[in-house]
């Protein structure tokens, strides 16, 4: 298939990652404040700079299009 999709290309920076983290592997400050949780949703740039930690993955979603990002999910 050869049709652009320019909204695709246009998306260039705005693309953020939210991937699933478990509480056990962050740093005991951060783990502190995770208050009970096991697993917590990370949002990346593409260059992996962690912009947030937040609880949950719907959070995640929303927290990065109410800042004109666009979120997609890794595995």
């Amino acid at each position: 298939m050869d049709t652009p999709f320019e909204k695709l290309r246009l998306a260039g920076d705005k693309i953020v990652y939210v991937r699933a983290v478990e509480v056990a592997d962050l740093p005991r400050e951060l783990r502190e404040q995770a208050e009970g949780l096991t697993r917590i949703y990370a949002v990346h740039r593409g260059n992996g700079d962690r912009l947030a930690l937040v609880a949950d993955k719907t959070l995640a979603f929303a927290l990065a299009r109410q800042h004109d990002l666009a979120p997609v999910s890794v595995h």
